[in-house]
């Protein structure tokens, strides 16, 4: 009721000549932020809490954007927050994913089809989010002309095809950590995690512990960090509109439906395709992972769905051992939704700033974060922390990335739900491949396994 009276107050404000007090429309609008943030006091969601700040951020750019364009330290203090992140992050989730799977010489053959099937699908993914945001170019038209002083770090510098190369390898990995270098962290990271996978088990697994500890902390720390961003999204929205107006919003939500319609398009001209190819009973695996990509969308954390994602693709006929290898080796190389978005995003950014990437620089960028993303799947908005990684390492500026932060949740939902739909695929894909998908399989009734075990254990009472 608020909102509709604010909304009518609003408009009638507006007019020309006003048919009403601006005052009024103003205290009207004021007095729904507050009953909104009281709401979400109530509900203690961070989700909800990031799209109140971003509300209330534009409304404090809108009335007063000579104070807003002071805010802007809010939203550099959870910038610098998020860059500390990275590295140990990525560092620690890539060599988990790769030395944590060490047996991959024993599974063999099973291992690299998973591998190559992932990387093939993520791919796909990857050149239709490229094509979706060429498309409508979401990004482009955004009014720069309030941060001028921001577009100085815009200046690309020519670098020859041997530069970029050498550019992708560290030469010191402090020096990389320091500079944000996150593909050079990366390809560290990967070399660190095949010797690691190498050596003896006896020096190997203290190192693996160490790391799974690590990459378990940063998790936590990037959910501490989290606690900030409705107030860097705040902040980061009060500069933008107080400098550029209501202008990004309709930008960001251009990019919205171009993720929905991308998303669609993926597993409709990709995941369809595969499981049909594969000749898998499509209509029982819908309905199996109805209820696993439910709970992904919900809470925006593909581990939360993993354990009935598993369940699932068990009772339409993949045998346990590959879903137990196939399910969390994707959950660190197989992240469909999660790629097709940063590909939109980056781009996105790219569009905002007013930077040409012509293709081979928009598919080297992509690339970087197809390899930076690998592990992260399972941490809500973990992804921002890639992206801001990305972009600063190609010379381009975070502000873009604060416009798309405000609308991440409802993103974070479609390409969460994707991640888990396109990994239960990948078990069922792998079984077909190596001969095991077990068709027409009932699953038994987890109550007469109950009553059976029960009878089982009072016979042997007997």
């Amino acid at each position: 009721m608020l909102l509709v009276l604010a909304a009518g107050l609003t408009v009638l404000a507006s007019r020309t000549p006003p048919l009403l007090d601006p005052t009024v429309a103003l205290a009207a609008r004021w007095l729904f932020l507050v009953a909104l943030t009281y709401m979400a006091w109530q509900r203690r969601s961070l989700t909800f809490w990031i799209v109140i700040s971003m509300f209330v951020g534009a409304e404090i750019g809108n009335d007063f954007p000579a104070m807003a364009v002071n805010l802007k330290v809010l939203s550099d203090v959870f910038l610098r927050l998020v860059k500390t992140i990275i590295a140990p992050l990525v560092f620690a989730t890539l060599v988990v994913g790769i030395a944590g799977h060490a047996d991959l010489k024993q599974v063999g053959r099973m291992g690299i089809k998973a591998l190559v099937y992932f990387e093939v699908v993520t791919t796909f993914a990857l050149f239709i989010g490229l094509a979706a945001i060429n498309l409508t170019k979401a990004g482009a038209g955004i009014d720069r002309t309030g941060i001028a002083a921001d577009m100085e770090q815009l200046q690309t510098v020519e670098q020859s095809t041997s530069d970029i190369i050498l550019h992708i390898f560290p030469e010191n990995i402090a020096k990389s950590v320091a500079n944000g270098e996150v593909l050079q962290v990366v390809v560290f990271a990967i070399i660190f995690a095949i010797g690691l996978a190498m050596v003896h088990q006896r020096h190997r697994q203290p190192l693996l512990t160490v790391t799974e500890s690590l990459s378990e902390v940063m998790f936590k720390f990037t959910n501490v960090v989290m606690y900030f961003a409705p107030i860097g999204v705040g902040g980061a929205i009060a500069y933008t509109v107080g400098k550029m107006g209501f202008g990004p919003l309709f930008n960001a939500f251009q990019l919205l439906l171009t993720l929905y319609a991308a998303l669609i398009v993926f597993v409709l001209v990709v995941l369809l395709p595969v499981a049909l190819i594969a000749r898998l009973p499509v209509m029982r695996i819908v309905k199996a992972i109805a209820e696993p990509v439910s709970i992904a969308f919900a809470t925006t954390s593909s581990e939360a769905a993993l354990p009935r994602a598993m369940e699932a693709m068990e009772s339409v006929g993949v045998p346990r051992r590959i879903v137990a290898f196939v399910m969390p080796t994707g959950y660190s190389f197989n992240l469909d939704g999660t790629t097709l978005y940063l590909s939109l995003a980056a781009v996105f950014v790219a569009q905002a700033a007013g930077v040409d990437l012509s293709w081979g620089q928009q598919l080297v960028m992509v690339f970087t974060l197809m390899l930076t993303s690998k592990g992260v799947a399972g941490v809500p908005r973990a992804s921002l922390v890639i992206l801001l990684a990305t972009v600063a390492s190609f010379n381009l500026p975070a502000w873009p990335v604060f416009i798309i932060l405000g609308i991440d949740a409802l993103m974070d939902m479609a390409r969460t739900a994707v991640n888990v739909a396109g990994n239960c695929l990948a078990s069922a894909v792998v079984a077909r491949w190596e001969g095991e998908f077990i068709d027409n399989y009932v699953a038994p009734d987890p109550v007469d396994d109950l009553a059976e075990a029960d009878s089982a254990l009072l016979q042997h009472g007997h």
